[in-house]
């Protein structure tokens, strides 16, 4: 089931909790199935690999993983504080 969410690539986000609360990056992917999101310069995890044509040495390369998408606000433009989205139920009129 694909669902709107409050994020969307090219966002300046926050993080809110775990490791890297407080740091500020910009959204490069999300993937709504598994509801995480890449972020810049965030949840950097080391990942080893063999040499091969991108990385002709090999070794420890640091990249950024995935965190869930709970975890991020996003960065209101004109203020530069997060701001936390509520999403209303509009009453119907019949």
């Amino acid at each position: 089931m694909n669902r709107k969410f409050h994020i969307k690539k090219g966002d300046l986000v926050q993080v809110n909790a775990g490791e890297d609360k407080g740091k500020q990056g910009k959204v490069l992917e999300v993937f709504p199935d598994k509801e995480r999101a890449i972020v810049e310069g965030i949840n950097m995890i080391s990942k080893h690999t063999k040499p091969n044509a991108k990385y002709p040495q090999g070794g420890i390369i640091k990249q950024e993983a995935p965190i869930h998408i709970s975890n991020l606000n996003v960065i209101d433009p004109s203020t530069n504080k997060p701001v936390s989205y509520t999403h209303l139920t509009l009453p119907t009129i019949a």
